[in-house]
């Protein structure tokens, strides 16, 4: 593959000198090549770097591994565009400030002991950070491992990966925040003779961030296809904006989430607060975006790989399985369900050429050739090309051959069958599956034909690569903003308070009736007939079931002003310092479906609508999911497609069909809520909000402010 010039690289980007420097000093050089400060030297010669390195070293040594060594940056003759610290903690801020002097464009710090260790070590990063900002300069680390541009032999790097191995010129881009990761990812790659376009690990991330690398990657030409990996976000806003920019650059992104704590979670007092947590959250945003997430690092070189194989992504995620073994067959059937792929049915017109091919097979999708396809002249070929021009449903077409890929001469013949057919038919993506000798592999994978010698790891690299061409398809646009509310919500709303402000909101709620008697419990109980719920209110009160503090089903009169005795006096005892307004009185709300619907305030993210089913037993099966707010009823009707639950919605089993467009009418008004008042919210949660066949109503609501 031909490399760009520097004159064709986004040279405006700022992060353009971290990867294409003319000269390079590395602060803190070493003679010894098995240091930290020696490595990254060494590597760079041994690559062959033609740019210039200048090492410095205070030790006053003429040289360092041959080359000519300077005590002070200041000293180096001529510019220096990057720079790498390597020097203990104590020296870093010297070391910078002279940079900064030098006029240096980017700079790498390797040492650690700053803000990942104590508060002393964040207050160094923070002066770190404002030298940069303060000189225009660019900063990774510190921290950090790292980075790699293997089309300029460029080789910034002190890990021990580099020892034994030299990952080659590619299209995949790798930006981490661990170098650990990143060193073991791109090991793994290049063992498996993936080329890589970019790597940077970005360390503490004090200047530079993953988020930003995504940025620069979409921008840059040599860049087809992007590998992220993040521990923790400090700009949401950043990160939304880089994945949908690679999005619409037509870069897939794969990225990997490290780390499921609940942070943020644990400051909302909501269901939804404690159902978010960070995978939920950020699974949600990588979807809206168009970024697939990666659970393992092989699943994340897998699909990366393929789409660099494939130059474009899937059409569809409909799959057509060729295969002579029919248990190979059933397996990547298994697994295309498992992944959410379609197996549609052969056409009229693929089943009448197959049997007429191969009349011993029953046409099917798998399609099961048996041995005996071997004794037709170029069976698999001709088989292969049945399926792809007289099925165009199928976005891609795996074709299982088990291992006569390792006979290249044999071979030969199909080999040069499918790449022909792959050009005459580029829009359903072909899939290989077989052992395979390198040169085979390379051949066909140079045509656009993918070849993967697992069949579970194709049909899911695959999917993943589907599933990002669909993502693409319905990638949110950038919302417009939303004007803050000049309303004030209360610190502690009770029940009662806060259906007030969400009916006010275009909430459905319940005429309802909070009482200090017990007689005044009946006469509003008698005003609205019966059966009734009765409900303690207290501001002090989050869930009212955990002091018994709601009593249902309550068909007269004499029964409503014992509940409310029985309510008062439950509350006192249970939480005896709880401040009660009263007890509340509502009809009692027969049939339709419980969800529970919320907002969690995540504080990397924002406002974040949540959905679910279940009522009380949500938190039991946690089966939600998330969306980032605003939402317009359209996008709330896909939140609620996305529960897998919501199928009980929709006449599951020949039962009635609920209204989900109120619902999701409720969820849009819900999120504008949200947005109005982000700056003052920890989180709502409406549970449960009944969905009937006409309409839904709000049965409790919380709503927790910060």
């Amino acid at each position: 593959m031909s490399t760009e010039s520097d004159a064709t690289q986004p040279a405006m980007h700022s992060l353009h000198p971290l990867f294409f420097p003319q000269s390079v000093a590395l602060i803190g050089a070493s003679s010894d090549p098995e240091r930290i400060g020696g490595r990254p030297l060494r590597f760079l010669l041994e690559a062959g770097f033609q740019g210039k390195l200048h090492p410095v070293n205070r030790s006053g040594a003429a040289q360092v591994q041959g080359l000519p060594a300077y005590e002070s940056l200041l000293d180096v003759p001529g510019p220096v565009d990057h720079a790498i610290i390597a020097v203990p903690v104590q020296g870093v801020e010297a070391a910078l400030l002279e940079c900064a002097a030098k006029g240096v464009k980017a700079v790498q710090v390797f040492t650690s002991g700053f803000a990942e260790v104590d508060a002393a070590g964040a207050e160094l990063q923070a002066r770190l950070v404002a030298i940069c900002r303060e000189a225009g300069m660019r900063m990774v680390g510190p921290n950090a491992l790292g980075l790699l541009n293997p089309s300029h032999n460029f080789y910034a790097t002190f890990s021990t990966a580099l020892n034994g191995l030299r990952p080659k010129h590619g299209v995949i881009g790798l930006a981490t925040q661990s170098g650990a990761f990143g060193s073991a990812t791109y090991g793994m790659a290049t063992l498996r003779g993936i080329g890589l376009s970019r790597v940077i690990a970005t360390g503490n991330e004090a200047d530079v961030d993953v988020a930003e690398c995504i940025d620069y990657l979409a921008d840059d030409a040599d860049t087809h296809v992007i590998c992220a990996a993040i521990e923790a976000c400090k700009d949401g806003a950043r990160l939304r904006a880089a994945l949908r920019k690679a999005a619409s650059a037509g870069k897939p992104v794969v990225i990997m989430k490290i780390g499921s704590t609940d942070v943020g979670a644990a400051a909302a007092a909501t269901h939804t607060g404690s159902l978010a947590g960070n995978d939920a959250v950020y699974d949600a945003v990588f979807a809206e975006c168009g970024a697939h997430r990666a659970r393992s690092v092989e699943e994340m070189l897998d699909i990366a790989h393929l789409c660099a194989v494939l130059k474009t992504l899937p059409a569809n995620e409909d799959i057509g399985i060729m295969t002579g073994s029919g248990g190979i067959g059933i397996l990547m059937a298994d697994n295309a369900t498992e992944s959410g792929m379609g197996l549609p049915a052969l056409r009229e017109q693929a089943s009448s050429a197959l049997r007429e091919l191969l009349p011993y097979a029953v046409p099917a999708n798998p399609f099961d050739t048996t041995a005996q396809v071997t004794a037709v002249p170029d069976g698999v070929a001709r088989t292969v090309e049945i399926m792809v021009q007289a099925d165009a449903a199928y976005g891609s077409l795996f074709a299982y051959l088990a291992h006569v890929g390792l006979s290249p001469q044999r071979f030969q013949a199909t080999e040069d069958r499918l790449i022909a057919i792959h050009r005459d038919r580029p829009a359903c993506a072909l899939v290989v599956v077989m052992l395979a000798d390198e040169g085979v592999t390379r051949r066909l994978e140079a045509a656009g034909v993918a070849v993967f010698a697992d069949p579970t790891r194709a049909v899911r690299a695959v999917a993943g690569a589907a599933r990002m061409a669909r993502l693409r398809r319905n990638l949110r646009t950038v919302d417009a903003p939303i004007e803050a509310a000049v309303q004030k919500l209360p610190l502690a709303a009770t029940e009662t308070q806060a259906k007030s402000l969400l009916s006010a909101a275009g909430i459905p709620v319940l005429a309802e009736a909070t009482c200090t008697s017990a007689s005044a419990a009946v006469a509003a109980a008698n005003a609205m007939g019966y059966p009734v719920v009765a409900k303690i209110v207290s501001p002090d009160i989050a869930h009212k079931t955990e002091v018994g503090g709601v009593i249902v089903g309550l068909q007269n009169a004499d029964a409503v002003a014992a509940a409310h005795d029985t309510l008062m006096s439950r509350a006192a005892e249970r939480a005896p310092h709880a401040r009660i307004d009263g007890v509340l009185i509502a009809p009692m709300v027969r049939g339709g479906v419980e969800t529970i619907i919320g907002i969690h305030m995540d504080p990397v993210f924002g406002p974040m609508v949540m959905f679910g089913l279940g009522g009380t037993a949500v938190e039991l099966y946690k089966d939600v999911a998330f969306a980032s707010a605003p939402l317009s009823p359209a996008q709330g009707l896909a939140l609620v497609d996305s529960v897998r639950a919501s199928a009980l919605l929709k006449g599951w089993r020949g039962g009635p069909v609920y209204d989900t467009q109120a619902l999701a009418q409720t969820l849009s008004h819900l999120s504008m809520f949200a947005m109005r008042h982000a700056d003052q919210l920890a989180g709502i949660d409406i549970n449960p909000f009944v969905v009937q066949t006409q309409g839904g109503v709000c049965l409790d609501a919380l709503i927790s402010t910060r």
